[in-house]
């Protein structure tokens, strides 16, 4: 009686709606590319930076140390050059040949200039890699047109997820290097749901449900779509269990195709690495029971993805701007977020009610099998990974940066490790290469940064002080 009722309301759902959604189109891929600057003698000798001070007043400390002496305060608004990094400091070069330091957010960096921005890459070493950042002339980053075509690398996938940490590894090696866990409340925090409260109907009454409405839906003709599997899906409700299946089935789909297009950077301690890092911050999650799994691409652009189901890749441009542990685990906080969020799963799941139209529902429901693994197929089939390059709203960066913040306080960091990473990448400027594709589909450095100055670090700042 149930599957009756169920049917008969879809039925009635799908005569009364007769328009439907138009089809997104796939944006052109940008095939411009900047060229790099050269980098003179002179620039990587002393890489300085201009950056303005940030706050009313600013203490310069003789030493990366609170606790040593102050040596000038300088005042908002004032110029200022940095000439080096260490940890959460900059060190800044003062009159009269002497030099200082404060916090990497009591300053802002300045956008770099195409004359000057090369400077950045000697200025950060890169610590987290093997030797410093570099950038040549086919730099370009991975496009949409390589992400939508790029075949799937079995062989690069089970590469991948050969690398992951299990929780307990995660845990000895967070003791291991003094991470230290938090009990931290984050009031925002995505939860999933615990139950549902109601019934819901198992995969073959769905099955039979739309296997009803297959002929219908081809009679009434292939121009129907968003506005019909819409409110198909309304009738059919999916419970938290089936939406954690279409997000562990998409994620190896993916990042498969991601592979596809640039490998895996062959360094197995960098890869065993931000496997563990990524995992240990992972358990601080609402979501900790994911598949988590961490890589780095052989690509120089810096940039990184973050698939449905846990699963994130970083690139080697961006691993090699990366000094410490911290700047490993925030960039990986941000990513971990948009999965946490399901960010790009929502995404996904728009796309395949209002543009891919009745054929993909139609697939999912053809020859038995799951229905999760057949969606996320039919999807990767006709869009690649080229979703990964689809700009979310602002609101999912800001939320992500902000998460991040949690999630390295919980884990044992210092929240201020994403500004830093923030403020790296704007040294390197508006008009690296390296930084093309980032630039699409994330607000301006500058924004975000303004975004966390106004925020602050509320229910954080005890953990703010942490070296």
């Amino acid at each position: 009686m149930r599957i009756v009722q169920r049917s008969s309301a879809l039925l009635s759902v799908l005569l009364l709606c007769t328009s439907t959604a138009a089809t997104a189109k796939n944006p052109k891929p940008d095939k411009q590319v900047a060229k790099p600057e050269a980098i003179s003698a002179k620039q990587a000798a002393s890489s300085p930076q201009p950056a303005v001070i940030r706050k009313p007043a600013v203490d310069v400390h003789v030493g990366p140390d609170f606790a040593t002496a102050t040596i000038a305060t300088l005042k908002r608004d004032a110029a200022v050059t940095v000439v080096g990094q260490q940890g959460l400091w900059f060190k800044l070069a003062l009159p009269e040949g002497k030099t200082g330091f404060v916090r990497v957010n009591d300053v802002r960096l300045a956008y770099a200039t195409k004359e000057t921005g090369g400077a950045a890459r000697v200025l950060f070493t890169g610590k987290a890699g093997k030797g410093r950042v570099s950038e040549t002339a086919g730099v370009r980053g991975l496009d949409e047109s390589e992400l939508k075509a790029a075949a799937f690398d079995a062989v690069q996938l089970a590469k991948l997820e050969s690398y992951r940490a299990t929780p307990q590894a995660a845990e000895k090696a967070a003791n291991s290097n003094g991470w230290s866990a938090s009990k931290i409340a984050y009031a925002t925090e995505f939860k999933p749901k615990q139950g549902d409260g109601g019934t819901q109907a198992t995969q073959g009454e769905k099955r039979g449900m739309f296997g009803a409405a297959r002929g219908l839906l081809s009679a009434l003709g292939s121009n129907i779509g968003g506005g019909v599997l819409g409110a198909a899906d309304k009738v059919i409700p999916r419970s938290e269990q089936e939406i954690t299946e279409e997000e562990r089935a998409l994620g190896p789909e993916i990042a498969g195709r991601i592979l596809g297009a640039a490998p895996l950077w062959k360094d197995d301690a960098a890869q065993r690495r931000v496997n563990l890092i990524g995992r240990w911050q992972a358990s601080q999650t609402s979501r900790p029971d994911l598949p988590w799994a961490f890589g780095i691409i052989d690509t120089s652009e810096v940039n990184a993805f973050a698939a449905p189901g846990g699963y994130i890749l970083l690139t080697r441009g961006l691993y090699q701007m990366l000094s410490d542990d911290a700047e490993v685990a925030a960039v990986l906080g941000h990513e971990i977020s948009h999965v946490v969020q399901r960010d790009h799963y929502e995404v996904i799941r728009k796309q395949a009610l209002q543009g891919a139209g009745k054929d993909l529902a139609m697939s999912q429901v053809g020859g038995g099998g799951n229905l999760a693994t057949s969606m996320a197929k039919d999807y990767v089939a006709k869009h690649g990974a080229l979703v990964m390059m689809t700009s979310l709203d602002r609101g999912a960066e800001y939320r992500s940066d902000e998460a991040s913040a949690f999630y390295l306080a919980r884990a044992g960091f210092n929240p201020l490790a994403l500004y830093a990473v923030l403020q790296k990448m704007t040294a390197l400027g508006a008009s690296s290469a390296q930084l093309t594709q980032l630039y699409k589909t994330h607000p301006p450095l500058d924004e975000r940064m303004d975004r966390i100055d106004r925020n602050g670090y509320k229910g954080l700042e005890e953990y703010t002080s942490r070296d």
